[in-house]
C-alpha cells in the first residue's frame, strides 16, 4: 500500500475535526443553526476519513469498515447539505432539496437492477423519499422558516435507522478495491448500497445548488466565493488519488469558509487571532 494512502486519510482527519472546531466556535459566538449542523457533517468527514487511516494502518477490521461506510456514504453529505439548507431557510430553496431527495429516491429503486436482493430496499428508499419530499416542499410553501427543520427531523431519524442497519448488516466480500486499495461498499448487502442514493443526492445536491444560488444572491454585492462546492471531492478512483481528491476538496472547504463572511468573522485559539470588519450576511440579503 503507497504511503500517500495512509498520509493523506490522515492529513484530511485532523483539518477535518480542526475545521469543525472552528465552525463549532463561530456557532457559540453567533448562533446560526448552518454552522452548528455543517460543524456536525465536518465531524462526519474528519469520522470517515480518520477510519480510512485507520484501516490503511491497522487493517481493515469489520469495525473499521463500518464506521467508514456510515459517515463516509450517508453521513457526510447529507449534513453539508442540511447546513446549507438552514443558510438559506429564508428562500425557497427547500423545493430543490426536494426535488434531489425524491430524485434520489428514485434512482434508489433504479439501482435495485445492479444488486439482487435489494428491491425491497430500494421501495423503501423510494417511499421515504418522496415522503420525506412531500414534507419539506408543504413546509417551504406554507411556512418557509421551517423547511429546514422538517429536513433536519428527517434526517436525524434516517441516521438512527442506517446507523442500526450498517451496525449490524452481514458483510460479504472484499473492503477494498484490489488494484487501488481504495474502500469500496462491495461486502455490504444491496439494500443498504441502494439506501444511500438520496442521502448523496439530497445533501449532495442541495451543497453544490445551494453555493451556486447563494453565489447568485450575494455576489453582486459582496465579493464571496463560494467554495462549499469543494466538499464534492473529485475522486480519481487510481491508488493515492482517491485520497489526494479527499484532502484537496476539504481544503476547498476550509478556505472557502474562511473567506465567507456568513460562516467565520473571527478566527479564535484561547484569543482572537483574526477578525473582520462586521457587515451584512447572506442571511440578511436572501431575508
Amino acid at each position: 500500500m503507497s504511503f500517500l494512502n495512509v498520509v493523506l486519510p490522515l492529513g484530511s482527519s485532523v483539518l477535518s475535526f480542526v475545521f469543525a472546531a472552528l465552525v463549532l466556535d463561530q456557532w457559540w459566538q453567533r448562533r446560526h443553526s448552518f454552522q452548528f449542523v455543517w460543524a456536525i457533517g465536518l465531524v462526519c468527514y474528519g469520522l470517515s476519513t480518520g477510519a480510512e487511516f485507520l484501516g490503511g494502518t491497522l487493517g481493515w477490521s469489520s469495525s473499521i469498515y463500518r464506521v467508514w461506510y456510515l459517515f463516509g456514504a450517508f453521513l457526510v453529505p447529507a449534513y453539508l447539505g442540511a447546513g446549507t439548507l438552514y443558510l438559506l431557510k429564508k428562500t425557497r430553496f427547500g423545493y430543490f432539496v426536494a426535488a434531489s431527495i425524491a430524485l434520489g429516491g428514485l434512482f434508489s429503486l433504479a439501482a435495485t437492477a445492479k444488486y439482487p436482493g435489494s428491491t425491497g430496499g430500494g421501495y423503501t428508499a423510494l417511499a421515504v423519499a418522496l415522503v420525506a419530499a412531500a414534507a419539506i416542499a408543504t413546509a417551504t410553501a406554507l411556512r418557509r422558516e421551517l423547511q429546514a427543520h422538517v429536513a433536519m427531523a428527517f434526517l436525524v431519524a434516517g441516521t438512527l435507522v442506517v446507523a442500526g442497519l450498517v451496525l449490524t448488516a452481514p458483510l460479504t466480500g472484499r473492503y477494498l478495491d484490489s488494484a487501488t486499495h481504495v474502500p469500496v461498499a462491495a461486502a455490504f448487502p444491496g439494500y443498504l448500497r441502494v439506501s444511500s442514493v438520496p442521502f448523496n443526492a439530497g445533501g449532495g445536491l442541495a451543497l453544490v445548488f445551494g453555493a451556486l444560488y447563494s453565489a447568485y444572491i450575494y455576489m453582486p454585492k459582496k465579493r464571496v466565493v463560494p467554495a462549499r462546492m469543494g466538499a464534492l471531492a473529485i475522486r480519481f478512483g487510481v491508488t493515492w488519488s482517491f485520497f489526494l481528491g479527499e484532502f484537496l476538496g476539504l481544503v476547498l472547504i476550509f478556505v472557502g469558509f474562511l473567506v465567507s463572511e456568513d460562516v467565520f468573522r473571527n478566527v479564535r485559539l484561547g484569543t482572537t487571532l483574526w477578525s473582520r470588519a462586521p457587515s451584512a450576511s447572506l442571511e440578511s440579503e436572501v431575508g
